[in-house]
């Protein structure tokens, strides 16, 4: 599949600003299974300063900065993504990878090999999961035991994570703690991602947090809208000597050619599209429109 992808970001200011400092993470990455084929980056004012990296995480971010006094700032990037989830290593096809216990895991990621110290960083706390609680202990112990296959625990904590809670896009924001989250089993795609971390972390495992997108089918016989699509969230669990495996508890199911990458890291503080500081005073409204569509 090749999608074309347009993510829009827009603030408008009640006072307007005099200056701001800006980080995009909004460009799709190149990974086995998927191929960045065209991007652009589209801000409006004219940005003073802007500039591209790769960031701790391998993800490409762009700085930028605007130094002149604008009411409106408008982000948009256009990209064309092709998908072959075929290319990816199969875990299916993977008897061993499918077999490896708990304990075997954790055994595995004593190693000091290069690529399991790079792993374990996603064990630690961060910023938005820094506290397990027993609750989130608890909840992770049904699926995981010592000597279960950890792709088949995690499979049935996709599987619980979207039975138990309820999608509720009124109810958390950004700064909503996970532990609320698993009280009142509410939240939304960056939520559900956050608690099946932090279950993954509770046991020993690493969990990765993927930013992307996900293309959203209209019903049997009806138009697909613009704007309709939205930024999207999974995870993503280490088995040794298989490598990360996607896991989406908002929709239960694996990760395949409906699912587009842009940026991972241990939790949603590390890749989010748009974050920045301005200087300004009085209210502020932002907008944000995401449309995937088939390129034909």
């Amino acid at each position: 599949m090749v999608f074309k992808v347009s993510h829009t970001t827009s603030y408008k200011y009640d006072s307007g600003v005099t200056f701001c400092h800006n980080i995009a993470t909004l460009k799709p990455k190149n990974i086995v299974g998927q191929t960045l084929l065209d991007y652009r980056l589209e801000i409006s004012p004219t940005p003073t300063e802007i500039s591209e990296k790769i960031d701790f995480f391998g993800n490409v971010v762009t700085r930028f900065s605007i130094q002149q006094h604008h009411k409106e700032l408008k982000v948009t990037a256009s990209s064309i993504v092709e998908i072959d989830s075929s290319l990816k290593p199969d875990i299916y096809q993977s008897v061993d990878a499918q077999k490896i216990t708990l304990q075997q895991a954790i055994q595995e990621l004593k190693s000091i090999e290069p690529n399991i110290l790079e792993v374990r960083q996603f064990i630690l706390e961060s910023i938005l999961i820094a506290k397990i609680t027993p609750e989130i202990k608890e909840y992770a112990s049904v699926s995981f035991k010592p000597d279960r296959p950890i792709f088949e625990a995690a499979y049935e904590l996709m599987q619980r994570i979207y039975t138990d809670f309820e999608f509720d896009p009124e109810f958390t924001n950004v700064a909503t703690p996970i532990h609320d989250v698993m009280k009142e089993k509410k939240g939304v795609c960056q939520d559900f991602a956050q608690i099946a971390i932090a279950c993954l972390r509770s046991v020993g495992l690493p969990g990765r947090y993927i930013s992307g997108y996900i293309e959203t089918l209209p019903p049997p016989g009806k138009e697909k809208l613009i704007g309709t699509d939205a930024s999207h969230a999974w995870f993503s669990l280490y088995i040794p000597k298989f490598g990360w495996v996607d896991f989406d508890p908002t929709n239960n199911q694996l990760p395949k050619d409906q699912h587009i990458t842009v940026s991972w890291g241990r939790d949603y503080y590390d890749v989010p599209p748009l974050k920045g500081v301005i200087y300004s005073t009085g209210k502020n409204k932002m907008n944000v429109s995401v449309d995937i569509r088939p390129a034909v």
